[in-house]
C-alpha cells in the first residue's frame, strides 16, 4: 500500500513543538525579504499560499541546498521536484495529478516540521 501524506512516513523522527497555525496575511514583498539574506528577517517558504518559518533549518539559509525556495511561494518547484529558479513560483493549478500529489506531500512534510506563520496576500 502506498503511503499518503497523512502517513507516518512524513513524520519527523522527533516531533517538534509547533505553535498553532497563524492566518496572518503576508505580502509578497514581505515574503521576499524573508529569504535569509538579512538577519533582521526570519526565513520563510510558502507552499500553496501557506507560509512556513524555516529559520531553524540551515538548508534554507543563503549557502544552503534549498535556499532557492527561501522568500518565495515555491509551490511549482516543489511539485516538479525542481531547483530551477524559474520554477520557484506559486502557480501549480495546471499541473498533472501526480505532480499535485507531490506538492501535497511536501505540504504535509512542511506542516509536520515548521510553524505556519501566515498566508500569502496577493
Amino acid at each position: 500500500m502506498a503511503q499518503t501524506g497523512q502517513s507516518k512516513g512524513f513524520a519527523p523522527k522527533e516531533a517538534p513543538k509547533l505553535n498553532p497555525p497563524k492566518n496572518t496575511p503576508i505580502s509578497l514583498s514581505h515574503l521576499a525579504k524573508c529569504d535569509g539574506n538579512s538577519p533582521s528577517y526570519p526565513i520563510y517558504v510558502a507552499i500553496m499560499g501557506t507560509v512556513f518559518d524555516v529559520s531553524g533549518n540551515t538548508a534554507y539559509a543563503p549557502e544552503g541546498a534549498y535556499h532557492i525556495f527561501a522568500g518565495k511561494d515555491a509551490s511549482r518547484a516543489l511539485a516538479l521536484s525542481s531547483l530551477k529558479p524559474e520554477d520557484c513560483r506559486p502557480d501549480w493549478e495546471d499541473l498533472a495529478a501526480k505532480e499535485k500529489q507531490v506538492l501535497n506531500d511536501w505540504f504535509t512534510f512542511f506542516s509536520k516540521r515548521y510553524n505556519i506563520v501566515g498566508q500569502v496576500r496577493r
